[in-house]
Formats: C-alpha cells, structure tokens, sequence
C-alpha cells in the first residue's frame, strides 16, 4: 500500500509541475493583441522612419495630438477633445469638446490653445434637464470661412434625437443657424457635413436599407431644405458608403464602404462637383477609417488596426498606388542607316510586358491608438 501512495503522490507532482511548466511555455509565446495603446507623444516614430508632408491633427482618448517631421506633440489635456477641422487658410482649427451630456464647439490655435467659444450648447446654468441641452459633431467652415456647418441634434422629439446638417455665421449664434437636412428617425441622423467649392455639401445620410439594415449613404444637397427637398443620394444603399473626404483639386472623393459586410474599405470615386463616378477599390483587406487627404496630394492617411481587434493605428497610402504613372510609349522601330532596305520596315520586338510594383500602404504608428470616430484635419 505504501509504494502505491507514494506513487500516485509522485504522479501527482508530476502533472502538476509540467502543467505549469506548459502553460508557462505557452504563456510566453502568445501573440499580444490586447497590449494597450500608448500616447502618440511616447509612440513617437522613429528618427528614420516614414514622415508625412505637412502637419496632421489626429485625437486620441480625448486630447488633440499634431503629427509634424516625424514627431507628435499633444495640444490640449484629455478633456473630451475631438473631431479637430482646420479654418481654410490653415490659421486656426475647429474641435468639438464633449461633456457628459453636451457638447460645445470652440476656435482653437494651432498649438491648441482655446481662441473662442463659438456653439454653447450647456443650456441655462445649474440647469440638469439634459432636454435643453444639445449636441455638435463634425464642425466644418465653408471655403470662405464665414459659414460654419455642423451635426446638430434638433429639431428633437422625445427619445427620437436624430442629427441633421445644420449651417450659422461662424461669428454669429445659434439663432442665426438654418437647417439645411432632414435627418431619418431613429437612424442617427446625417453626419460628417463637407462644404464644397460649389456652395453645395457632401455629407452622410444613416437610413434603413430594402433589407431593413442601417446602411450609411453619401448625399448632395446644393442649398437649405425647402419643403421637404433637401438634395439627392450620391451612393446606393447596398454600398453603405460613408466618411467622405474630398481631394484637394476638388476631382475625388476618397469614402469608406462596407457593402453590409463586416469590413470597411477604402474607395475612390471621380467628383465633376455634382455627380460621382464609379467607386474604385483601394484597400480592401483591412478595417479602415477617415480617409483623410495629403494637402499636397501626395497620398492618403487613414485609420486602421495592425491586425484583428488591436487599436486603431495612422497608416498612409502613396499616390501611385491609387493613381500609377502612365507608361512611357513604346518606340517604334527606324531603319539602320546604310543598311539594307527591301521597302518594308523590320518587324518590331515586344517590348516585355510592364508589370507595375505593388505599393502597399505604410504603417506610421504602431503602438497608438487613434479614435476612429474622430476625422483627422492636415495642414501644409
């Protein structure tokens, strides 16, 4: 009996050694997806790695970062930043500060600090009713500064609170704004409004598709609503098209669309200031997010994890991968001087067949982690 003990004892430390000797062993070698996200200012690129043209404003965890020769620098505290757009000559940015049941839009400097309140949306003082106190997204001037367009939660009725596109004299007051669309119940409304050169906007419009899904929509709309006529659809409902951003020559819109499909790609149309053309897949094997124009047309910046449910981190797409150079022609054969002529020229050579260089998209940051819902704005 007593050999059997100590047998099943020694078994039992036996297993229970090399079990934590496994779990250890595979411990050690699990991929490490759920690693947090770090500040952009300690995420801070390499001296040699790839710098974007320019100054970029991106947020992260409620505080505005610039991105300018390869370094971040945080602009304002974690306060419920975000959703930064730059004035059109560059002097100054629009952001939206969120409080727990309101949001405000202000004119900030360049370097983040506080010039204006302009949309007050607190209500009355020492007032908690959360029904007089409203909502600004995605605050955006005109070309010509003097009008500003946002998403704004009225009119509201009851529970039903969606976002219509409404525009005000950047130095006026809500009073002085107008409605410009009519957003669908219960969708959330119409967001991401962008003024165009034309006195029009683009924007996205949340609907219930043929299918019942809520899809999102790009729409035009060339001045306010009037009875109920407020413009007309860019993109179908089955696309799900959403996140315009225009190209600084005002000929392309860069979108995301996910065909109500778990995925989000990035896709390219032609813009003639009224109609779009055909939408062109860029990127489409990763989840991608605010397509955000070079101000020297260079490329495109972008959201996107590195991989699977990781943060949201700042990658860039050269030109040429969406817009490859031409090829040179090819030269057509002469004869040799001096050598022999029988009256036809000598069949030509083909020349090898041109494969064009794949260009992927390059991954800036690598342990950030950039909100998605925030657009990002890019000065020259």
């Amino acid at each position: 009996m007593i050999p059997r003990f100590l047998l099943g004892v020694a078994l039992c430390l036996l297993m229970l050694v090399s079990s934590f000797t496994t779990y250890a062993y595979l411990g050690g070698r699990q991929s490490k997806v759920a690693v947090p996200a770090q500040k952009p200012t300690t995420a801070t690129p390499r001296p040699q790695a790839f710098r974007l043209p320019g100054t970029l404003y991106a947020v992260q965890s409620g505080a505005i970062y610039s991105l300018s020769v390869g370094r971040f620098h945080q602009l304002t505290p974690e306060d419920g930043w975000t959703q930064p757009s730059l004035y059109p000559d560059g002097s100054y940015l629009l952001a939206v500060l969120r409080s727990y049941n309101y949001s405000n839009v202000y004119i900030l400097g360049r370097f983040g600090q506080v010039v204006r309140l302009v949309v007050n949306n607190a209500g009355p003082p020492r007032n908690l009713d959360t029904g007089v106190k409203d909502w600004s997204f995605y605050p955006r001037l005109s070309p010509d500064g003097t009008t500003l367009f946002m998403s704004y939660d009225q009119p509201k009725f009851g529970y039903d609170v969606p976002f219509s596109i409404w525009a005000m004299p950047v130095g006026g007051t809500i009073r002085q704004a107008r409605l410009w669309t009519n957003a669908n119940d219960y969708t959330g409304g119409d967001m991401q409004p962008i003024p165009l050169p034309t006195g029009g906007i683009m924007y996205t419009k949340y609907s219930y598709g043929p299918d019942g899904n809520l899809v999102g929509q790009l729409w035009f709309t060339a001045r306010p609503t009037s009875r109920g006529i407020e413009g007309r659809a860019l993109t179908f409902p089955g696309e799900d098209c959403l996140q315009p951003a225009l190209s600084p020559d005002g000929s392309q819109v860069a979108m995301i669309c996910t065909y109500e499909k778990q995925a989000a790609g990035l896709y390219i149309a032609s813009w003639n200031g009224s109609t779009l053309g055909p939408r062109r897949a860029v990127i489409t094997d990763q989840m991608v997010a605010q397509p955000t124009w070079a101000p020297d047309g260079s490329g495109i910046a972008y959201f996107a994890p590195s991989a699977g449910a990781q943060p949201f981190q700042l990658w860039f797409l050269p030109k040429n991968a969406y817009n490859p150079p031409a090829p040179s022609p090819t030269p057509v054969p002469t004869p040799t001087p001096g050598g022999p002529y029988n009256g036809t020229l000598p069949s030509p050579t083909p020349p090898p067949p041109v494969v064009a260089p794949v260009i992927r998209p390059i991954q800036v940051t690598t342990n950030a982690g950039f909100d998605a819902t925030s657009p990002m704005a890019w000065a020259a």
